[in-house]
């Protein structure tokens, strides 16, 4: 049996990349440090790995039910794709515009941990969506699956790491590092719109 059976390589750089662009880990060391910097180092350590746990729990939620979810709606995937293009290119604009720097007030007694940070900052819209549409992708290939799971954990890895150590990427990139990441992730996430929405254009043309 070839190794594409057991683990496709593509499917894994795909989705860790399309991810990793989504969901930005270093954009949210900035939102992390806004609400948990003043905090001892243990406890932003348990927010990091709380945040992280939330979002690979809802991430996780949608890639095993989000098909049934779509075909009780009776949702096609040129539609969910046209949606998730439009949605992702809106995320996209509002990154090269750097209106994602500010966030909401979050009262004291609420687990920020698990909301912003969790979710919608982590686990939003556009990641879901964009998990949604490689199960479809992997339909049938237990490689691809395989390879899908691996790069949902890897990314949710990165981003732990990016919120665990926050202080200490703050010092080496400053935030104007940041800034800069940000811009480039909102180009790169542009890109992966036009894509989606082009896909989204040719699967209505075919079934059409």
């Amino acid at each position: 049996m070839a190794l594409a059976d057991f683990f496709d390589a593509n499917m894994f750089m795909e989705a860790a990349i399309t991810l990793v662009v989504i969901m930005d880990p270093p954009g949210t060391i900035l939102a992390f440090l806004s609400l948990v910097g003043r905090k001892p180092p243990t406890v932003r350590a348990r927010a990091a790995r709380q945040a992280g746990l939330v979002s690979l729990l809802v991430i996780s939620l949608f890639a095993i039910s989000g098909q049934a979810i779509l075909a009780y709606l009776g949702i096609g995937i040129p539609a969910l794709q046209g949606a998730g293009g439009l949605l992702l290119l809106l995320i996209a604009l509002d990154l090269l515009a750097g209106k994602g720097e500010s966030q909401p007030e979050v009262a004291d007694d609420v687990n920020v941990a698990l909301v912003p940070l969790g979710t919608p900052l982590l686990a939003g819209p556009g990641a879901i969506v964009a998990t949604i549409v490689f199960v479809r992708e992997a339909a049938g290939r237990p490689g691809a699956y395989v390879a899908l799971a691996l790069a949902i954990v890897a990314v949710h890895l990165v981003i732990y790491l990016c919120m665990r150590y926050s202080g200490l990427v703050i010092r080496l990139i400053r935030e104007s590092g940041i800034t800069l990441l940000a811009k480039i992730a909102g180009l790169l996430l542009a890109a992966i719109a036009v894509e989606l929405v082009t896909n989204s254009v040719r699967g209505f043309i075919a079934g059409g």
